[in-house]
């Protein structure tokens, strides 16, 4: 959850770093947690809401394929 705290010392419009890892590492719930967080924070962020619908996907794949 070290992505989920650094939210509070981080601005939305600057933590694509952090809450992007997650999602590359294969952690999906806890980047789609994370995406939510910074929509809440900037619903205008595009990265953000892009990255959301791209993490469930991959979700939703790697669900498919059994992993």
């Amino acid at each position: 959850a070290v992505a989920s705290s650094a939210f509070s010392a981080v601005s939305a419009e600057f933590a694509a770093p952090v809450w992007n890892t997650p999602h590359k590492s294969g952690c999906f719930d806890e980047a789609m947690k994370d995406f939510r967080k910074v929509l809440e924070l900037n619903p205008q962020f595009e990265d953000a809401a892009l990255s959301l619908k791209q993490a469930i996907l991959d979700k939703e794949e790697k669900q498919k394929r059994g992993y």
